[in-house]
């Protein structure tokens, strides 16, 4: 299978950077794989699950937020969190979870509401992930 340079970046560090053969991501508007002469694209990540696909295997890694640049040299995920499924703080997301359950209960209909509940659908399906599929 044709391979491409695959960058994961996220404020802290370099996550991975090689050779691979797919990555699916989750994008803003659903999940996209990503092969060798993907159609160059820019999206916004929404929190989920990024997987790494090569000829070492696959390596599954929670992503929350960020962007993602598909180039003539590769792709590029500039994520806002990014670590390992087994190095993911599953209290964070719990934390987060709440938090996101105290502003909806305090926020009137419209836009803004609209946003944060958009916002806790993605990281409850980060949990299931996590406490699921992911895992395995």
């Amino acid at each position: 299978m044709a391979t491409f340079h695959f960058d994961l970046v996220s404020p802290e560090k370099l996550l991975f950077s090689g050779e691979v053969e797919q990555v699916d991501v989750p994008g803003a508007e659903g999940d996209f794989g990503v092969l060798a002469g993907h159609a160059p694209m820019v999206t916004t990540l929404r929190p989920g699950i990024l997987t790494v696909k090569s000829s070492g295997g696959e390596q599954k890694i929670v992503v929350l937020g960020g962007f993602a640049e598909v180039s003539a040299e590769g792709l590029t995920v500039l994520a806002d969190t990014a670590d390992s499924v087994e190095d993911i703080d599953r209290a964070m997301i719990a934390t987060r979870i709440g938090e996101i359950e105290s502003r909806i209960a305090k926020t009137e209909p419209g836009n803004a509401l609209d946003k944060l509940i958009t916002q806790l659908d993605h990281y409850k399906a980060v949990d299931r992930h996590l406490t699921g599929t992911a895992m395995h």
